[in-house]
C-alpha cells in the first residue's frame, strides 16, 4: 500500500499493494508551495512514512492542537473567532521523511516540522494550494484514509 501526494494536481491517491487505486481525492497543499526548509511553511517532497496515527475514535470536526484532542469540535464561528488558527481536524497520519539531507535530519526534517495528513474545515477549499504545509483533506476523506493505512505505509510527495 502507497499513498501519492501529487503537489501539481493537489491531489492524493491511494494504492494497494497491486498498485490498483483504492482512494483519490482532493487535497490542499502548502499555501507557499513545494519545499523543506524548517520554518518555511512549504510542503516537503520526496518518500515519507506514515511515523503515526493520532485521532483514532474521535469525531468527525475533533480539533487538535499540539496532537492532542481538546473536547472540541470544530463549528464554522469557531473561525470568525480565531481567524489566523491553522485547524487541525479529525484525523492526524504524522510524517516522517526518510531521505536523509532531502526530507530528514537536520534542517529538512519534516516529522520535526510536524508535517501531517490531517482534516480540515468544510468550507476550507480542496484541489488549490493552502495549508501551512501539511496535506490537508475533507474530514471524512481523512477518516477514510486513516482507517486503511497502518503505521509506516510509504507516502510519495511529488510535483
Amino acid at each position: 500500500m502507497r499513498i501519492n501526494v501529487d503537489l501539481g494536481r493537489q491531489r492524493l491517491v491511494l494504492l494497494d499493494d497491486g498498485e490498483q487505486e483504492i482512494m483519490d481525492c482532493p487535497v490542499s497543499t502548502a499555501a507557499k508551495g513545494p519545499g523543506e526548509r524548517l520554518g518555511s511553511e512549504c510542503t516537503p517532497r520526496g518518500w515519507h512514512v506514515v511515523r503515526a496515527k493520532i485521532g483514532a475514535g474521535c469525531p468527525a470536526g475533533a480539533v487538535f492542537v499540539g496532537r492532542r484532542a481538546t473536547g472540541e469540535i470544530y463549528r464554522p464561528g469557531m473561525r470568525a473567532a480565531e481567524p489566523g488558527r491553522d485547524w487541525i481536524l479529525t484525523r492526524i497520519l504524522w510524517l516522517s521523511g526518510i531521505e536523509p539531507g532531502r526530507n530528514r535530519l537536520g534542517q529538512v526534517d519534516t516529522m520535526r516540522r510536524y508535517i501531517y495528513i490531517h482534516g480540515a474545515p468544510d468550507e476550507d477549499p480542496m484541489g488549490v494550494p493552502g495549508s501551512h504545509g501539511c496535506v490537508k483533506m475533507r474530514n471524512a476523506d481523512v477518516i477514510a484514509l486513516f482507517d486503511r493505512v497502518p503505521v509506516g505505509t510509504p507516502v510519495w510527495l511529488h510535483e
